[in-house]
């Protein structure tokens, strides 16, 4: 008699580890959860107490990495020192360098499909991450501002965060510089940015960053 594989009560974390590295050895997405379950021997039952879909998957592990990335921060007692920008500018460094110990899979999940609207469904929750994130960031600095004319909108700074984050994540993937440091002079340089267009000086900061994108893009 042949004994029967012993089938796992994987975590959740169990099973976004599996999935990363199911996709990068099969260069594809499970085609159904009955398969990838299979593969890695664990119940179906098990996976759906943990995820509604494979689509569920892909959601969690970017909630995952901005996750990881506060963790870190709230760890690091400097920090709460910091101004906005330097806390902004921090988060995004911290940021990427999580994207970078999984840049095999995140070059995969953001490629995978031909239609980009389609990748970028999975970052709805980063997106409210990063948004929630430099929201607060603002209502802090607006908090201290006694004249409302100096105070910014969070709403308005919040969007352009993120837009700027697109930018930055299509930067860093295209990147072929040694340890990506051609992406660290774009943070930096997108963060002085958008903090000074909304303080009301941009022009010196915004002319920089555009010869520096030009630079790297058409030089």
């Amino acid at each position: 008699m042949t004994s029967k594989a012993k089938v796992k009560s994987p975590s959740k974390a169990n099973i976004i580890s599996y999935y990363m590295n199911y996709v990068l050895e099969h260069e594809a997405v499970p085609k159904s959860v009955f398969k990838f379950c299979k593969e890695n021997k664990i119940k179906e039952e098990e996976f759906y107490k943990n995820f509604g879909s494979v689509k569920g998957i892909q959601k969690a592990i970017w909630d995952i990495f901005f996750e990881n990335t506060m963790d870190l921060l709230s760890k690091n007692k400097e920090y709460q020192e910091f101004s906005s920008k330097d806390k902004m500018l921090t988060f995004f460094f911290t940021f990427f360098e999580m994207l970078k110990l999984n840049r095999s899979y995140v070059l995969f999940a953001l490629n995978e499909d031909k239609n980009p609207l389609k990748s970028i469904e999975q970052l709805k929750g980063l997106r409210n991450g990063i948004r929630n994130f430099t929201k607060e960031l603002i209502e802090e600095d607006n908090s201290v501002k006694t004249s409302k004319i100096s105070k910014h909108q969070p709403g308005l700074f919040s969007e352009g965060a993120w837009v700027q984050f697109l930018f930055l994540l299509k930067f860093w993937m295209d990147d072929t510089s040694a340890d990506f440091e051609k992406t660290d002079i774009a943070i930096e340089k997108s963060i002085k940015t958008i903090f000074d267009v909304f303080d009301n000086t941009p022009l010196d900061s915004i002319i920089d960053f555009g010869k520096f994108i030009y630079k790297e893009k058409f030089s």
